[in-house]
């Protein structure tokens, strides 16, 4: 990861628990979105992102959704550690965690380690 990426990711799982500490597990888990878009490709913050998620799901009592973080843990893991991953997926249960999508021009450009990283949307 470049020190941008690495910074951006960090501040996306602090804000992450900020919200999910507070209550606020939906603004937590858009920050979770944005911090495994930014390090889907690692795959230690791959999995890192999905154990949050995982947490997250528990704590709204959403047992499939759960479910589908644990497999896409062990997933992750195998797809970031031989760069297959699909680029841009946000990492919730409630896409195929197949499909890629677009990347925010924002993400991108910390991906690319071209922006501070403190952007946010």
């Amino acid at each position: 990861m470049n020190p941008i990426q690495s910074a951006a990711f960090d501040n996306e799982i602090a804000r992450a628990k900020e919200f999910i500490a507070t209550g606020d597990t939906e603004a937590g888990f858009t920050h979770l979105e944005r911090a495994h878009v930014i390090g889907q490709a690692f795959v230690v913050p791959h999995v890192r992102s999905h154990w949050l998620m995982l947490k997250v799901e528990l704590l709204r009592r959403r047992p499939v959704a759960a479910f589908g973080q644990v497999i896409r843990i062990a997933l992750g893991v195998l797809g970031s550690a031989v760069g297959v991953v699909p680029v841009g997926n946000t990492g919730g249960s409630n896409v195929s965690m197949f499909k890629r999508m677009p990347i925010a021009p924002e993400l991108q450009s910390i991906i690319d380690g071209d922006a501070p990283p403190d952007a946010r949307t």
